[in-house]
């Protein structure tokens, strides 16, 4: 094979091979094991016992072009002919990928109200459309796809039942669920995930009956008169300006689109949120308000006055964040889960932070967006990331999740680079608009007990830099710490990360911390972004490629991690992720959807053995190559049907009509 050109990653002669022979590889491969599960199964075939050890082992290349099926090597050869020879290059996002709804998988359901045995206090009653028949239920059942089941194994009850796609593990006589008192003792009054949004919160934000009082304080300096209430001015975003809007509602003509009440009309009544730190289920809304048009609002508490209710807490009284020279793993839409940053923190990840949350989601009350909220009790150190463009949605986020969710700080996104995000005024597209991104910066930190942290690029375009003029603002503003992305809007994510440039941001933000952000793959690429002379490291792309790169740092060496281990942490994720999503087959699948989407980062892995030198990096495409055995031959798959299989080794194979496209383009091609 001939030497690795400039862009990919310098594998040693003897494993690289062509596209052809690796596809016809992994078919053969995978037709051979199929061929012997079926004789597990009883199906003799005297032909297919000759293979004594890995296939992977007999077929190793050794400089030359080994013997393969023949017949295979064609098909996919003329499959590769059929195809035009030029495309445009993929990158970006899949913006019309099929989504997969649970109706896909599963056509007759059954009741909630069966499930929790309890099928005579059934919630929709005689309009329910969902099967009452456990027997009828099981008969179209997928099967299931082991004898052990994780929730039961680990917490003594599954609280699936019979819809466990484990169900055997812990099904008794007429389909009854066994419950393990013991482990049920040992878990009982432990909350494990922390953040969930209550149905009691979700009604009154869903009817405008919560209060924001700090944040109307805030925006009335803005030019919103608090005894009005109004967040209809120019200031916060409104295009509407109306008059005369009740403290607990929010504007129903600004750029976020959030509801008012009509001008002169009384307002509804409104309830104060929760404090933090109770458990999801008992959350409630402790006191209440009646909101005059005419008169201040203020909030009515239950108990003794103490100082925090009438004393605004001074910056420097703060909580502060000391996470000084700490592995940060960045924000990470879609792939940064619960369960994947569960991996990251026992690889050795100080500080997590939750996906990208929209403000006005949240604001309305979205299971969904809430669910990105979730802290896992091992994230000792935890924040929350939100995206918004104008101050009076962001600000009354902030005052709403400081209130009802535990977290260490909050991020404010101002480096999403998406069309979606950025030409609503979110985003990178707040370095342009000084003005909102203050009254952001200063609203929120007003009404926050936790410190406020920012992430932001370069700039928007590629050759003109803003960072080095935003930073000392920020710092100005009241924010505890400061993220640069060393790339612009433009770059996205092509090119080497500019950290010449994040070296002299960080000498204008001194003495607020700087972490810097970009390319690091290595403990040598971590050192080297150590000595610019920023307070810490975020490390984004590189998790995702190699959750491990943690340990990497920490114990200043390269792991050649065999793929039996690497397999091992993809089986420790599907665990997390039923834990997470649930045991049923819509958890399943949505586990699934996630292992797949992170698989597309995974494959970029290249073990440490098969290099000319070290270290890899991470704008180096890998070639084509043969691992060490089967397994990391299938890892190193860019093939979505090769991430399909490694799912199907793991969560049983995949529905009827299944697709699944990855989110980013570049991951996508064969």
């Amino acid at each position: 094979m001939e030497a690795a050109g400039a862009g990919v990653a310098p594998i040693r002669a003897q494993y690289l091979t062509s596209k052809e022979q690796f596809h016809a590889y992994l078919k053969a491969e995978r037709e051979s094991r199929n061929q012997e599960n079926n004789q597990d199964d009883g199906e003799e075939d005297s032909s297919s016992n000759d293979q004594t050890e890995p296939p992977a082992k007999q077929m190793k290349l050794d400089g030359g072009d080994q013997v393969r099926k023949q017949g295979s090597q064609e098909e996919v050869v003329k499959e590769e002919e059929k195809k035009p020879q030029e495309r445009k290059r993929a990158r970006g996002q899949n913006k019309s990928r099929p989504c997969m709804k649970p109706n896909h998988y599963e056509k007759d359901r059954l009741c909630p109200s069966v499930i929790q045995e309890c099928a005579e206090k059934c919630y929709f009653g005689s309009q329910c459309r969902f099967l009452h028949d456990v027997g009828e239920y099981m008969a179209v059942k997928p099967s299931d796809l082991g004898d052990s089941c994780v929730l039961f194994k680990t917490f003594g009850k599954c609280i699936y039942g019979v819809t466990c796609r484990f169900a055997r593990a812990h099904l008794g006589e007429d389909y009854r669920n066994i419950v393990n008192e013991d482990l049920v003792k040992q878990w009982e009054g432990k909350l494990l995930v922390r953040n969930s949004l209550s149905k009691e919160l979700q009604q009154r934000l869903r009817k405008k009956k919560v209060c924001f009082d700090k944040s109307s304080e805030y925006l009335s300096h803005l030019g919103k008169p608090s005894s009005a209430g109004s967040v209809g001015n120019k200031a916060a975003g409104n295009s509407t300006g109306e008059k005369g809007i009740s403290n607990c509602t929010a504007s129903k003509g600004n750029a976020e689109g959030v509801d008012v009440q009509p001008p002169g009309k009384e307002a509804p009544e409104c309830l104060a949120v929760s404090e933090k730190g109770q458990a999801p289920e008992s959350m409630a809304l402790q006191s209440s308000c009646l909101a005059d048009a005419s008169n201040d609002s203020t909030l009515k508490t239950i108990g003794p006055v103490t100082d925090e209710d009438v004393i605004k807490l001074r910056p420097c009284e703060k909580k502060r964040l000391d996470i000084q020279g700490k592995l940060y793993l960045a924000p990470l839409t879609t792939c940064g889960n619960l369960p994947f940053r569960r991996i990251c923190k026992r690889f050795g990840a100080d500080v997590t932070c939750g996906e990208m949350a929209v403000c006005t989601n949240l604001l309305q009350g979205q299971s969904s967006e809430w669910a990105l909220l979730k802290r896992h009790y091992t994230e000792d150190l935890f924040g929350v990331q939100l995206e918004g463009a104008f101050p009076d949605t962001m600000t009354r986020c902030a005052e709403l999740l400081n209130q009802t969710i535990e977290m260490d700080f909050v991020d404010i996104n101002v480096g999403c680079p998406i069309d979606l995000v950025y030409k609503k005024g979110g985003g990178c597209a707040l370095m342009n608009r000084s003005n909102k991104f203050e009254q952001i910066v200063r609203g929120m930190n007003s009404v926050l007990d936790v410190p406020l942290t920012v992430k932001i690029r370069t700039g928007v375009q590629e050759k003109v830099n803003l960072a080095h003029k935003v930073i000392p603002n920020i710092r100005k503003w009241g924010a505890s710490m400061v993220t640069l992305h060393g790339r612009s809007r433009e770059q996205r994510y092509t090119k080497v990360a500019d950290w010449e440039y994040i070296a002299e941001c960080a000498k204008l933000a001194s003495p607020m911390p700087l972490f810097g952000n970009g390319d690091i793959l290595s403990y040598e690429d971590a050192n080297r972004a150590m000595q610019t002379g920023v307070s810490g490291i975020m490390i984004a792309r590189g998790a995702l490629i190699k959750p491990w790169i943690f340990t990497e740092v920490k114990e200043q060496r390269h792991w050649d991690i065999s793929s039996n281990e690497r397999f091992d942490i993809l089986k420790d994720f599907t665990n997390y992720g039923l834990e997470h999503w649930g045991s049923d087959t819509q958890g399943v699948e949505k586990t699934r959807k996630f292992m797949l989407e992170w698989l597309s980062f995974l494959c970029r892995y290249i073990p440490a053995g098969l290099l000319e030198y070290l270290p890899q990096k991470i704008n180096e495409r890998p070639p084509y190559y043969m691992g060490r055995d089967y397994l990391e031959t299938l890892m190193a798959s860019q093939n979505v049907d090769g991430w399909i299989k490694i799912s199907e080794m793991l969560l049983g194979p995949v529905p009827t009509n299944f697709t699944f496209l990855p989110k980013h383009k570049a991951n996508s091609y064969r």
